[in-house]
């Protein structure tokens, strides 16, 4: 659980050329990702949200956030955005499904807290 999370959170922290490369590694090509603000599929779809998210929080780090849990397909983790080193100015909560392969497949986020 402990590695599909690591991946998850330094995709979301990569630079794009690096993000590239963690998405086709960890994620299953035909990903999809739903919360609040968002829905995406796919690869491509992945890395727009996650340029989008970047340009919002410029210098901002994704983190764990407790330790994950899971069962079967399926991991939930939480994970704070905010400057590295300091409290998180977001906090949320997702679960993944993975696919036959071990790659992530799909992303069902929940915002806990947000700035106003």
């Amino acid at each position: 659980m402990n590695h599909v999370v690591d991946a998850y959170l330094a995709t979301w922290n990569a630079a794009p050329a690096e993000r590239e490369q963690l998405l086709a590694e960890h994620f299953s090509p035909d990903v999809t990702y739903t919360d609040p603000l968002a829905q995406v599929a796919g690869h491509a779809g992945l890395h727009a949200l996650v340029d989008g998210v970047h340009a919002q929080f410029p210098g901002f780090v994704f983190t764990p956030v407790g330790a994950p849990d899971g069962h079967h397909d399926r991991i939930r983790f939480q994970w704070g955005l905010g400057p590295e080193g300091a409290e998180p100015a977001v906090i949320g909560f997702d679960v993944v499904v993975l696919d036959d392969a071990g790659r992530i497949r799909d992303v069902h986020g929940f915002l806990d807290r947000v700035p106003a």
